[in-house]
């Protein structure tokens, strides 16, 4: 079932993230804000040198090299998942998790950080600041994860 579409998509996205990140790199400072579409999402430019959340944002040049040694492991892993995968819906959600891992593993390589600029806050309460490439990544999850219970609904009924 897998085909080129699949490569297509994964160049897309990480194509669109990684314009992103450069276009806020371009015209941003550290640290500035501006208002987005969304009144609960602010531009807001900052570098990741950690994992989510900020977990293990230390600017520490090993831990640095560690995640990206570790994402490319998990890339591949999900890749090969995504090729082996038999249902057209869940291979596609594997690639946009791909595209999601491959456009921060990129953004790490060249920097030993990740450019985050997207600000989510509610009521001036800040939850956290995060990249198109972790939308994709938790798109992706969101849709494996329907996918799942779908599939398993389904045969539950039918038995």
């Amino acid at each position: 079932m897998f085909n080129l579409r699949y490569f297509l998509l994964l160049a897309i996205l990480v194509t669109i993230d990684l314009w992103t990140k450069q276009y806020v790199v371009n015209n941003f400072s550290v640290g500035q804000t501006k208002d987005f579409i969304l009144p609960f999402i602010d531009l807001l430019l900052i570098y990741n040198s950690g994992i989510a959340f900020g977990i293990l944002d230390n600017n520490n040049e090993l831990t640095s090299y560690f995640l990206l040694i570790l994402g490319i492991i998990i890339i591949l892993y999900i890749l090969n998942l995504a090729i082996n995968e038999q249902s057209t819906k869940k291979a596609t959600a594997l690639m946009i998790i791909s595209g999601g891992a491959l456009g921060n593993i990129i953004d790490r390589a060249a920097d030993n950080y990740v450019t985050d600029f997207l600000h989510l806050k509610i009521n001036n309460y800040s939850f956290f600041v995060f990249n198109l490439a972790d939308a994709f990544i938790t798109i992706g999850a969101i849709l494996i994860i329907y996918f799942e219970i779908k599939t398993n609904f389904t045969n539950v009924e039918t038995n």
